[in-house]
Formats: C-alpha cells, structure tokens, sequence
C-alpha cells in the first residue's frame, strides 16, 4: 500500500520476472499434460496470473510477454530446441534433462529469438528462475552455462567479438 492506502502496482521488471516464471510453469504443464498452448494460455490468463484463490494471491505478471514467449517456444521449438542440445554435455540431448529445465531452456531461447531484451538479461532472469526451482542444487551455474551458449550462437551481435 501506499501512503495514500492505494495498492501499489508492481515495477515491469517484477511483472516480467512473474511472466517468465508462469511461462515456465505453463510450458512444463503442457508437456507433463500433453496439453496445447492455447488451452494452457487461456488457462493462465483467466485463473492464475493475477488471481487470488484457496491457496492465495498469484502475482500480476506482464500478460503480454507470457503469452509471447508461449507462442515463440510453439514457433520455434524445433530452433530452440536444436540450439539448446548444441549447448549440452554431449549425449544428453535436451528429452534427457529434467523437464521443469526443459521448460526454462525452452522459455529463455523463445526470447533469444527477439532482439528485444537483451541476452544477458535473460541469462540473468532465467538463472534466477533456477535458483528459485533447484534452491540447494547446481543447476543454477548449469542453466547460466547452457544459456551463455546459446546465447551466443542465437544472437551473436549482442557479444562483442574478441579480436587479438
């Protein structure tokens, strides 16, 4: 609240930050439940970002920005996807890894397809995102480490080239 007892908005850097985790949450669902993006989409939207139930407040998110990554990762899954294994251990192709990683590689590399925000900054939220999902693991450093790679191979104009 503030001090005028009106409820205060969240920043757009807090309702992209909720975006990104319901897209990532969205994107695991549809996997886990075999279900499609619109019915998923519509889903979000109309009971959970935003909306308080038993369990309590959903934050507000940028509803925008969840549903354009949700509809990148369906575009370009194969392109993400491809990339993604690039930037993995060999012989652990992305259908190996945990699925709730899936999503977030899957998420991030549906916003590396635009030069609208820039990569570092979504290396940053998502690596957030696995510090929230894996708080006492190492798939933080592993997610940072994947998403450097793709990054780079995605959006090579963002990294200044090294020249000796």
């Amino acid at each position: 609240m503030t001090t005028t007892g009106k409820p205060t908005r969240p920043d757009r850097r807090a309702l992209s930050s909720a975006a990104r985790l319901y897209a990532v949450q969205a994107l695991f669902q549809m996997e886990a439940a075999g279900q499609g993006a619109d019915r998923v989409q519509r889903e979000f939207l109309s009971y959970r970002i935003g909306v308080e139930d038993e369990s309590g407040p959903h934050p507000e998110a940028d509803e925008a920005l969840f549903s354009r990554i949700i509809d990148d990762v369906v575009t370009w899954q194969s392109k993400i996807d491809q990339a993604t294994d690039r930037g993995l251990v060999a012989k652990w192709p992305i259908d190996r890894i945990d699925p709730v990683l899936r999503a977030l590689f899957r998420a991030a590399g549906a916003e590396l397809t635009r030069p609208s925000t820039p990569p570092k900054v979504v290396i940053t939220e998502y690596v957030r995102l696995a510090e929230a999902f894996f708080p006492e693991g190492r798939e933080p450093k592993f997610v940072n480490a994947v998403l450097d790679h793709v990054a780079r191979e995605m959006r090579p104009d963002a990294f200044p080239s090294v020249t000796e």
